[in-house]
């Protein structure tokens, strides 16, 4: 991203557009969530879109996929926010908060940055899959995560609690137990990407979501002491896919508005 020189506030000037949109999504506490498939190779249309810092990340993966899946997120995520604040994708600029737990902004949660508007962002990709949500404020999470069998010995034990293992692994195996065990994992992932944490703020296998509710569920987090309480809601993108999205228990809670590739 070419850096700008510093401005005073008062010279800042945001699209009418972006200030309306913002104001409506901070009054009915609404979230967005984009989806969109990921192809094996980059899309020219794509990665013209894309800034001079996100090129040159996109030119470092070794894999040509890794490449096309990046960029097209990036690129994705790029278009979402410009429709949503009625500007053109490049003018929409992305960076990081601070992070909550150390103060490093290298590693903070992501934001908008342009226009200089509160909106909160998360990016999520997965196998053929990218997702994005925001909301009006400082945190949301969501995540992605492509269905395929689990292998109960291994990740029960890192991803779920006694309870939350107690039900998933009683299920038979197939299709219902592989729902609820990605139903449970993007729940969690889901909530640490909203906290801005990480799993430095609260191991998942300690996390409990209730996977055998549906949503939405109530979450808590503990970190140093304090708890914080999520809302997580399941997302539907297809059967190929689970998805979830976490944000505050706090102010109003909106709908989630799902937006389906074109």
């Amino acid at each position: 991203m070419t850096p700008r020189r510093n401005t005073a506030i008062s010279e800042v000037r945001i699209p009418r557009p972006a200030l309306e949109a913002v104001r409506r999504m901070q009054e009915s506490g609404e979230i967005h969530v984009w989806w969109w498939p990921l192809g094996a190779r980059t899309d020219p249309a794509d990665y013209a879109v894309l800034d001079e810092v996100e090129r040159g990340r996109a030119q470092r993966f070794h894999a040509e996929a890794d490449a096309a899946a990046f960029t097209a997120t990036r690129a994705g995520a790029r278009r979402a926010v410009a429709g949503l604040l009625g500007v053109e994708p490049g003018e929409v600029g992305f960076g990081r908060r601070i992070c909550p737990g150390c103060g490093d902004r290298e590693h903070g949660p992501p934001a908008v940055t342009d226009p200089p508007v509160p909106l909160a962002v998360s990016l999520s990709r997965t196998a053929g899959a990218g997702a994005l949500a925001v909301r009006a404020g400082n945190w949301v999470g969501v995540d992605v995560e492509a269905l395929r069998p689990v292998e109960p010995a291994g990740l029960a034990e890192v991803v779920l609690t006694a309870a939350e293992s107690a039900y998933v692994l009683g299920l038979p195996p197939g299709p219902a137990r592989d729902a609820a065990f990605h139903r449970a994992w993007t729940r969690k992932e889901a909530v640490v990407k909203a906290v801005g944490l990480g799993l430095l703020g609260m191991p998942l296998n300690t996390l409990d979501v209730a996977p055998v509710q549906d949503g939405p569920v109530r979450v808590v987090h503990r970190y140093r002491g304090e708890e914080t309480r999520w809302q997580v809601t399941d997302v539907d993108i297809g059967d190929r896919w689970a998805a979830s999205v976490a944000r505050p228990e706090t102010g109003p809670l909106g709908p989630v508005h799902t937006h389906a590739p074109a």
